[in-house]
C-alpha cells in the first residue's frame, strides 16, 4: 500500500483532499465533498471559451513533467477544424519507482473524470480515455466503477447533466515501456501501434490520436481543474510559485522511509525531503529500528525519476518547480525525489540511472538507440575502473549531440544523471578516472584493482 505522507498544514491539499474517504468509488460520499460542482459551472454557467480562459488565467501547467500551459493546448484542439476531437488523460505513470498518478486514481477517481469531462466540454470533444497501466488492478477496478456509476447519474454520457452534450469515457489499459509516458508515444499504443515518438509539430493538439486534434493531459492537471473552477483562477494562481501555481504529487524516499504527498509547487527541495527524514543540515534521521543509517550525512537528491538531474545539498533551497529545475540541471519528470546519503557513489548511480534508459530507448533514431548506449558504456568503464584517457571529454561531446539531435525528451534527458554529475560531482569522477579509487566504497572491482597494483 502507497504511503501517503504528513505535510505541514499550512499546505493546501487540491489533489488528495477526499483521499481519504472509506470508498473512493461512492458517488454520493464524493458529491456531498464537492464532486461535479465544477462540471456543472463549467456546462451550465461557462461555456466553453469562459471554461479555457479560466484554465489560462489560473497558470495551470501541465503536471506530465514538460510544464506545458494547459490553456494553450485546449486552445489549439478547439481551434483545429476536424470532424472528431478527443481527451486523453495520462494516468500510465512511466517510472516503475513511482506511483503518484495510481494513488490519485485509486483514491478519488472522480476527480479525473470530472476533470476530462470539463477538458471535453472545452474543446468540444466526445469521447475521452483514461490510460493507466494494464499491471494497475486495483485502479482499473475503481476507474471503471466510477464512470459506471458517474454514468447512472448523468455526469458524463448521452446527455451530460441535461445539456444534450454526449460524452463517453473508457478505460484503457496498455502494456509497454517507460517510453510510453511520452504523449505521442502513448498515442501510437492506443492506437495498437509500435510505441514510439512522432516528430513535432504537428502536436497532438492538431493531429493526434487516429490523426484528430487530441488534447493529453496527465491525471493530476485534470485532477486540478475542477477545483480551479469551483474556487476561482485568482485562488488557484495564489498557491504555489507565480511561474507554476498550484500543487503536485511528489513521490519522495528518503532516511525514513518512502511515500507520496502533496506539496506546493514552488516548495524548497529541502522542505519535501524532510518529508521523509532528511533535513536541511544534510542529516538523515534515524529509522525506527533501524541500523543507525540515518546518521550518514545526505550527499546528493535525484530528483526527476532516472533520467533525472543528481543535485548537491547546498541546492536543497531550489524551488521544486519546472524553470527553477531546470536552471539547475534537473527537473520535475516522473514527479520522484530521492536522498542519497554519502554511502552512495555518484558515478554507480549514473551509471546505472543511464542504463536504465538506454534500455529503454525504443530505437527509433540513431543518437538515441546508440548514443544513450555509448554513455552507458562509457559509465561502465569508469566505474570498473578501465577509464580511457578521453573518457570525460567523450562523454561531454556525446551528451551534446545526443541532446541537439533528440526526438523526444527521453532521449534529451537521458544524459542528465552524468551531465549533472560532472556539474556537481566532478571531484568523484576525477577520484575514480584518475586515482582509481570510489570514494564511497561501492565500485568494488576498482578496490581490487587499486590493491592489486601495489
Amino acid at each position: 500500500m502507497t504511503i501517503i505522507l504528513r505535510t505541514p498544514k499550512a499546505w493546501p491539499s487540491i489533489l488528495l483532499a477526499r483521499a481519504g474517504a472509506q470508498d473512493a468509488t461512492d458517488l454520493d460520499a464524493a458529491v456531498k465533498a464537492g464532486a461535479f460542482i465544477g462540471l456543472r459551472k463549467a456546462l451550465h454557467d461557462l461555456g466553453p471559451n469562459a471554461v479555457i480562459a479560466t484554465i489560462a488565467a489560473s497558470g495551470l501547467r501541465g503536471r506530465g513533467g514538460a510544464g506545458f500551459p494547459t490553456a494553450e493546448k485546449w486552445r489549439a484542439a478547439a481551434a483545429t477544424d476536424a470532424p472528431r476531437r478527443y481527451v486523453v488523460a495520462n494516468g500510465y505513470g512511466a517510472d516503475p519507482a513511482v506511483l503518484t498518478d495510481r494513488t490519485l486514481l485509486e483514491t478519488d477517481p472522480y476527480a479525473v473524470i470530472e476533470g476530462l469531462a470539463i477538458a471535453a466540454l472545452a474543446i468540444d470533444a466526445g469521447e475521452a480515455f483514461i490510460a493507466l497501466r494494464s499491471d494497475a488492478g486495483e485502479a482499473i477496478r475503481r476507474l471503471e466503477a466510477a464512470i459506471g456509476a458517474a454514468e447512472e447519474a448523468g455526469f458524463i454520457g448521452p446527455d451530460v447533466l441535461g445539456s444534450g452534450r454526449s460524452l463517453t469515457v473508457s478505460v484503457r489499459p496498455v502494456q509497454g515501456a517507460y517510453m510510453l509516458g511520452e504523449e505521442t508515444v502513448l498515442l501510437k499504443a492506443l492506437e495498437g501501434k509500435r510505441g514510439q515518438p512522432e516528430q513535432r509539430p504537428p502536436h497532438p493538439s492538431e493531429r493526434g490520436l487516429f490523426g484528430m486534434p487530441t488534447v493529453v493531459q496527465n491525471v493530476q492537471t485534470l485532477a486540478a481543474v475542477p477545483w480551479i473552477l469551483v474556487n476561482g483562477a485568482e485562488a488557484f494562481a495564489a498557491i504555489g510559485s507565480k511561474a507554476s501555481p498550484g500543487t503536485i504529487l511528489v513521490a519522495v524516499r528518503g532516511p525514513a522511509g518512502a511515500g507520496i504527498a502533496e506539496v506546493p509547487l514552488g516548495t524548497p527541495l529541502g522542505d519535501i525531503v524532510a518529508l521523509a527524514g532528511g533535513t536541511r543540515t544534510g542529516r538523515g534521521a534515524k529509522p525506527a529500528g533501524g541500523d543507525g543509517g540515518g546518521s550518514h550525512a545526505l550527499k546528493a537528491v535525484l530528483v526527476g525519476g532516472p533520467s533525472g538531474g543528481l543535485l548537491p545539498p547546498d541546492l536543497l533551497d531550489t524551488p521544486y518547480e519546472f524553470d527553477a529545475l531546470r536552471a539547475v540541471g534537473a527537473h520535475v519528470g516522473s514527479g520522484s525525489i530521492v536522498a542519497a546519503d554519502e554511502r552512495a557513489c555518484i558515478v554507480d548511480l549514473a551509471r546505472l540511472l543511464t542504463r536504465f534508459c538506454a534500455d529503454e530507448a525504443c530505437g527509433k533514431t540513431i543518437p538515441c538507440r546508440i548514443g544513450t548506449r555509448r554513455i552507458s558504456e562509457i559509465g561502465d568503464r569508469i566505474a570498473i575502473g578501465v577509464p580511457r584517457p578521453t573518457d570525460l571529454q567523450l562523454l561531454t561531446d556525446l551528451s551534446a549531440d545526443v541532446v541537439a539531435s533528440a526526438l523526444c525528451d527521453h532521449e534529451r534527458l537521458a544524459t542528465l544523471p552524468y551531465a549533472s554529475g560532472m556539474r556537481y560531482f566532478r571531484s568523484e569522477l576525477d577520484d575514480h578516472i584518475l586515482r582509481s579509487s570510489c570514494p564511497a566504497g561501492v565500485c568494488r572491482p576498482i578496490a581490487v584493482a587499486a590493491g592489486a597494483a601495489h
